[in-house]
């Protein structure tokens, strides 16, 4: 698959997650097998750039590219100011946000509001275009079906896209008012993909290598893009390029795998946050990476009190030792609902 001038490793790809896919947890998804990783969304709102969250949210030092950065906004001039500002940080391929379902983006009219005025959808995908266009960096958009059941519009906004010079779309298969509720479908990422003549990327649902063939094959999409399965799963990524390069499944990672994994993403975290932040926004991750394993809620509830990065370091490595000695086994899948 290509963006603009970008040929990616393979066609298995990180979907833009509010306080998940931050750098350390990008850099450990490409480790492990994803082909492209988007950053968190990034205000479009100058006043807030130089605020600690935005300022980490355009940290990409040492990433692997290509940088990847969504924004959002609702302000044509704006976003594409925000465009250009996030080339000048280092992203090398700009990411328009327009379907996150958070009431807090949506009541700003960003993110899948959008969706309800078309007209303004295509001022700022041309305004945004147009600025990157210069600088030789290709624009995305990741999108929904529409703003409701009763009415998707996602055909029309790929178009849209498509004559504004979007380079790729990205499709999740959810009104905006579905939120992350009931099933993904894949009609309209299907007629989508046969609709126009750029990437479609098939997101919603996806959470292990069987759906990702399925759901390529029925749409007919060039990639798949993870969100929550891979939420303390960051292998899923080479489990589903394995098999749609092979047909065959990889084994699940052993207990011993899953520890050094997770304590390497705990250094990196720490690191980057440093150890207020980083003890704090670590827990999700640990808690995600623990889920399904023998004792995992007694030891969550233990390790939510832990204040010091040290300590919490340590509480998972002896954890992991500990089931080691009892004969404990990874878990085969995700103990917790899909829905990105």
């Amino acid at each position: 698959m290509r963006i603009g001038p970008w040929t990616l490793p393979n066609n298995v790809l990180v979907a833009p997650m509010a306080g998940v896919t931050d750098r350390p947890f990008r850099q450990l998804c490409k480790r492990l097998g994803a082909g492209y990783a988007v950053s968190e969304m990034a205000a479009s709102n100058p006043r807030l750039w130089d605020s600690v969250k935005t300022s980490r949210r355009l940290d990409h030092e040492g990433e692997i590219a290509p940088v990847a950065v969504q924004i959002a906004g609702a302000d044509p001039a704006m976003m594409a100011e925000a465009a250009v500002f996030n080339v000048g940080k280092g992203a090398r391929i700009i990411d328009i946000n327009m379907g996150c379902p958070a009431k807090k983006v949506c009541h700003a009219a960003c993110g899948s509001a959008l969706l309800r005025d078309e007209a303004l959808v295509a001022r700022i995908l041309q305004a945004v275009a147009d600025a990157c266009q210069p600088l030789g960096v290709p624009v995305t958009l990741k999108t929904r079906t529409g703003w409701d059941r009763e009415h998707r519009n996602a055909l029309r906004v790929a178009r849209l896209a498509r004559d504004a010079g979007i380079a790729a779309l990205t499709l999740h298969g959810r009104t905006r008012a579905d939120l992350y509720t009931g099933q993904a479908e894949y009609d309209t990422i299907r007629a989508v993909k046969a609709e126009i003549d750029i990437p479609v990327v098939a997101n919603g649902d996806i959470d292990g290598p069987e759906k990702a063939r399925a759901v390529l094959e029925y749409t007919g999409a060039d990639a798949v893009m993870i969100g929550r399965a891979a939420q303390g799963r960051p292998w899923i990524f080479r489990e589903i390029d394995h098999y749609l390069r092979t047909g065959r499944r990889l084994p699940p990672p052993t207990l011993a795998e899953m520890r050094a994994l997770l304590l390497d993403h705990l250094d990196d975290h720490y690191r980057f946050y440093g150890e207020h932040t980083g003890v704090r926004t670590a827990r999700k991750h640990i808690g995600w990476y623990v889920a399904g394993l023998p004792g995992a809620d007694a030891f969550r509830a233990r390790m939510n009190l832990i204040d010091n990065t040290a300590q919490q370091w340590q509480a998972v490595a002896g954890w992991f030792d500990a089931l080691a000695r009892e004969g404990a086994g990874a878990p085969a899948g995700p103990a917790y609902p899909l829905a990105a």
